[in-house]
């Protein structure tokens, strides 16, 4: 008694026709019988954990290709797929997914992995300069909308910081701010902006009336000093102020 076929593979798998030959001592008969080859085992899932980085809009997104890291079948394997693929700054951290892995007979086994989503990238800190007035009393202070151009980071700003909020008349002139911006990861970035200060407060004048004798040859002269009576300045002192008076001599046409 004989077979055609004996030995069977993977690529066997479903219903096969073998024949069998039976022989005796003068004649030979056939038959045919159906030989249907099935694949029970179970595909073997290796995953692996990873690290993916966020991109510029927040996102990251993976392949059933990263976690898988040598899954194998008796066969071969014709899918693999994960319940999770894309991330978001709101995931940031440790995540389970699951891998699926089928193989061409249906059989599939799932295996669980951690995907650690992180937030690498440094906030944009785009600025621009400034020109800033002095008040009465010589001060001025910026806050850092005053000089933001563009601040912006892949998910989200956890604080903003100046070196400098605050300027007095000892600012007059250009000043170098650096603006630091720290996002929820705690990256961090700094940029510089230009602060002009200018004193556009015109001093307070203050002046007395006075009466002045003419001398002998009918003449007599005033300085800015008998006229002022406390003028001052919101940055300069009154001791370097510059004073001028319209008329200082009078004469006899004067009188009154």
């Amino acid at each position: 008694i004989s077979l055609d076929v004996t030995a069977f593979t993977c690529s066997d798998l479903g219903a096969n026709t073998v024949t069998l030959t039976a022989t005796d001592g003068s004649s030979t008969d056939t038959a045919t019988a159906v030989v249907t080859v099935e694949d029970s085992i179970l595909p073997t899932v290796v995953p692996q954990d990873i690290t993916v980085q966020l991109d510029a809009n927040g996102s990251a997104t993976i392949t059933p290709s990263q976690i898988d890291n040598g899954s194998s079948d008796n066969c071969s394997i014709a899918s693999m797929s994960l319940d999770i693929t894309d991330f978001t700054c709101a995931v940031s951290g440790i995540n389970t997914v699951t891998l699926t892995v089928t193989d061409t007979a249906g059989n599939s086994v799932d295996a669980t992995a951690e995907v650690t989503v992180e937030d690498v990238m440094a906030p944009t800190v785009l600025l621009q300069d400034i020109t800033v007035q002095l008040d009465g009393s010589g001060n001025t202070s910026i806050v850092v909308a005053d000089i933001d151009n563009g601040i912006t980071d892949n998910c989200s700003i956890a604080s903003m910081s100046l070196d400098v909020t605050d300027f007095t008349c000892a600012n007059l002139g250009t000043n170098v701010v650096t603006l630091t911006v720290v996002d929820g990861e705690g990256n961090s970035a700094s940029n510089t902006a230009v602060v002009t200060v200018v004193d556009v407060v015109a001093p307070t004048v203050l002046t007395q009336d006075i009466t002045v004798q003419l001398g002998a040859g009918g003449q007599v002269s005033i300085t800015p000093a008998q006229i002022n009576n406390g003028s001052s300045d919101s940055c300069t002192s009154s001791v370097n102020l510059t004073y001028s008076l319209d008329i200082t001599d009078f004469t006899c046409s004067d009188l009154g």
